[in-house]
């Protein structure tokens, strides 16, 4: 028994009950925590996901710039829109929000 575990561990393989608890702290890539972030933030703020400016991995999960309309006007050019910064844990789901900007469409950054 003890020669076929060092064989094991020589060749590589892992055992079953290894191999169970990297898939449970798995994480999920950063095309899903975008969706997620969108999903989610639209669900607590009512409004839908424009797009999304920044995904970027944090210490505990993801970290998604998800940009808003916030008040819809015409022309479309007077438009609020807001940025939202997102925090989701290593599974996708929220975990915080904030407002980071607010600004008209076709603005751009200084």
């Amino acid at each position: 028994m003890t020669e076929q575990r060092e064989r094991l561990t020589r060749t590589g393989k892992k055992s079953a009950a290894s191999s169970k608890k990297s898939t449970a702290t798995s994480t999920i890539g950063p095309e899903v925590a975008a969706r997620h972030a969108c999903r989610g933030l639209g669900r607590l703020i009512g409004h839908d996901a424009e797009g999304v400016s920044a995904v970027r991995r944090a210490e505990q999960g993801w970290r998604v710039h998800v940009d808003v309309v916030e008040v819809l006007r015409i022309p479309d050019t007077t438009s609020l829109l807001a940025t939202y910064e997102v925090d989701l844990d290593p599974h996708g789901e929220l975990t915080q929000y904030r407002r980071i900007r607010r600004y008209r469409r076709g603005e751009s950054d200084d």
